[in-house]
């Protein structure tokens, strides 16, 4: 939509091209940040009457004018780069009413300048410079949000993120510490002699984890692939070939239902370590923990939000609870789930107990008790807490427990009511593989959209020998809004996917 400001920004930029003047210069070479300049002025600066005598014009700054007022011989501004916001002053003594005039006219807030000049401290005490030239490196056509309200607007904020970062500092300072957390996560992954590789992202089954996948058509080979809902598998079979310790931090893609807790595209952590099992990934979890939270908050004690708005305090200090799903089902609901050997009676017991879950005919009896988990137990933990021992058929790629058959070696963390972390000791018995995934996809066939398909190139490669595995993931969106106490993965996401308007 042409407004009357965005003609009038039009007609200056045709006015600038005829008078020589390029509004979209290529480079501006900066000698400090907003931030850095504050910090230089705020040692040494000399008072206001000296630099106007003699400019010593050796500060170079540059950013998107957010803020300008004049008061006729002299008028104030506000330039944010990355790092933040300075307070620039031009002064028609210094830079003449030709360039002030300029200025005034054919620059306007939302535009890009570069300033030189000398830092100065005003009588309010503000670091500010006095500038002694400018240069326009960009004209905008459209202006920011109102001033004193931004961007208030949520969807607007998801659709136009560029305009929440510009008028928000606090959104930018979410998706800072997402980037750090994720370095440091990175870090601790080398620290530990663990190896970073790239999995496809297209594959042939639909593997490594319960979900409905997206469906694609490959043109070049005819063929229908699935875009990943897990790097599980993949990692496995680098480990078969020699590999002992891998991670990737990567997309994944599940076409599930839209909520404020589910994206259908996500970032995903997933590692895998040969020779562990899953106890020693409860220790490595906590380890990370520890690390991940001293370097990016400073504290293990973490304000986290439930699935209802409520904050609860978080202590991660060592050790963590451990509890069974079984057991902790049984506390909350009074069903024994061990009694129930088939989906069938275990969806009467629920009825009789007047628990209600959607299209709970339609699941398996595993699926049966994650949902039976999520709806009386899952709210009410605080944690963090291990959940272990789950049922085998909730688990079709976890090695099964040596003394329970009916149960794997795993473990979720949960977090005020949040699952943050799944892992396992991975299944490397190739007959049983095979076994798991003919059940799933039975489950599968009888309408369970969530059921595990086959994998029969994964079976081949488990056929060749893996070694003993542990394997463990983690949303990076979802810790990222618990630690930062966001109500929607998208606050966290720079980019989410929206509905076409």
């Amino acid at each position: 939509m042409e407004t009357t400001e965005y003609k009038d920004r039009l007609e200056k930029i045709k006015m600038l091209r005829q008078t020589g003047i390029n509004p979209y210069p290529d480079k501006f070479d900066r000698t400090h940040t907003a931030v850095e300049a504050v910090a230089f002025g705020e040692k040494d600066v000399r008072e206001v009457e000296e630099i106007i005598k003699k400019p010593d014009a050796k500060v170079k700054l540059c950013g998107r004018l957010m803020a300008f007022r004049s008061h006729g011989k002299l008028s104030f501004g506000k330039i944010q780069d990355a790092s933040g916001r300075i307070q620039i002053c031009l002064m028609r003594d210094i830079l003449g009413d030709e360039k002030c005039k300029f200025f005034e006219k054919k620059i306007d807030v939302a535009d890009f300048i570069g300033v030189t000049g000398e830092l100065f401290r005003t009588k309010h005490g503000e670091i500010t410079l006095l500038v002694t030239d400018y240069i326009l490196l960009s004209k905008t056509l459209r202006p920011l949000p109102e001033k004193f309200h931004g961007l208030q607007d949520q969807e607007a904020k998801y659709r136009q993120r560029y305009l929440d970062l510009a008028m928000n500092p606090e959104t930018k300072k979410i998706f800072e510490f997402r980037s750090d957390f994720i370095r440091y996560l990175r870090e601790f992954y080398w620290n530990n002699g663990f190896l970073e590789i790239e999995c496809p992202v297209m594959a042939t089954s639909a593997s490594g984890a319960l979900a409905k996948p997206f469906k694609t058509h490959h043109n070049a080979l005819d063929a229908d692939f699935f875009l990943r809902i897990a790097i599980e598998t993949y990692q496995k079979v680098a480990i078969g070939g020699g590999f002992e310790k891998v991670f990737e931090i990567g997309k994944c893609f599940r076409n599930e239902g839209m909520d404020p807790s589910h994206l259908q595209e996500f970032t995903m952590n997933e590692f895998y370590c040969a020779y562990w099992n899953y106890q020693d990934l409860m220790k490595f979890t906590e380890e990370m923990f520890e690390f991940l939270l001293k370097k990016t908050l400073g504290t293990l004690e973490v304000d986290i939000k439930d699935r209802e708005g409520n904050t609860q305090t978080v202590n991660f200090k060592r050790p963590w609870k451990t509890i069974s799903i079984r057991d902790v089902i049984l506390e909350d609901s009074g069903i024994d789930i061990n009694k129930f050997k088939t989906e069938k009676e275990l969806l009467k017991a629920i009825k009789d107990k007047k628990i209600n879950i959607e299209d709970a005919a339609k699941l398996s009896r595993g699926n049966l008790i994650d949902h039976l988990y999520k709806k009386v137990s899952r709210p009410k933990m605080i944690g963090p807490v291990f959940l272990i021992e789950h049922p085998t058929d909730l688990s079709p790629l976890a090695r099964r427990n040596d003394k329970n058959s009916d149960i794997v070696d795993r473990f979720q963390l949960v977090v005020n009511g949040w699952e943050i972390v799944n892992a396992y000791s991975e299944l490397i018995d190739p007959l049983e593989q095979s076994k798991a995934f003919s059940e799933q996809s039975e489950a599968q066939k009888k309408g369970d959209e969530e059921a595990h398909g086959k994998d029969d190139e994964f079976v081949l490669a488990m056929e060749h020998g893996f070694p003993p595995i542990a394997g463990w993931g983690m949303g990076i969106d979802r810790i990222v809004a618990l630690l930062t106490r966001q109500d929607n993965l998208k606050d966290v996401v720079l980019f989410p996917l929206m509905k076409q308007t």
